[in-house]
């Protein structure tokens, strides 16, 4: 289901980020599918990409080639106050996990999956070397 980019910028950096991070588990999963391993290798594989220390590699691949909205949604999603505290990360890398997350829900919910897919394929790439 798309919205309309003007309901989408309304939309809270949380509700951005909860859809962008199952956008962003699933790219993952579709692309490790094609490794064919069992499913706990797959897991395995997963966690570099999503874990908040990927998320800030994944950042780091594609923040050059952002436009000024995409940054700006990115932004939105680094600074929002979740009020959690991060298990397993830093706050900052957790901040820069949530801005991608944003980004990549914001990307979604606007039907902009070409876009979505172009970013996902410059992160694919970056990793695909420790694969």
């Amino acid at each position: 289901m798309y919205y309309n980019k003007n309901e989408v910028k309304l939309m809270s950096p949380s509700v951005l980020s909860f859809v962008g991070d199952a956008v962003f588990g699933l790219l993952v999963r579709e692309r490790l599918a094609g490794i064919n391993r069992p499913s706990g290798e797959l897991h395995s594989a997963s966690v570099p990409f999503v874990s908040a220390g990927g998320q800030v590699k994944a950042y780091e691949l594609i923040q050059e080639k952002l436009t000024d909205e995409e940054m700006a949604v990115f932004k939105r999603g680094r600074n929002f106050h979740t009020g959690r505290s991060p298990k397993s990360a830093s706050h900052g890398d957790y901040h820069v996990a949530t801005g991608l997350e944003t980004l990549f829900g914001y990307l979604h919910l606007c039907g902009e999956n070409e876009r979505v897919n172009e970013l996902f394929g410059i992160i694919w790439e970056g990793f695909s070397a420790t694969l």
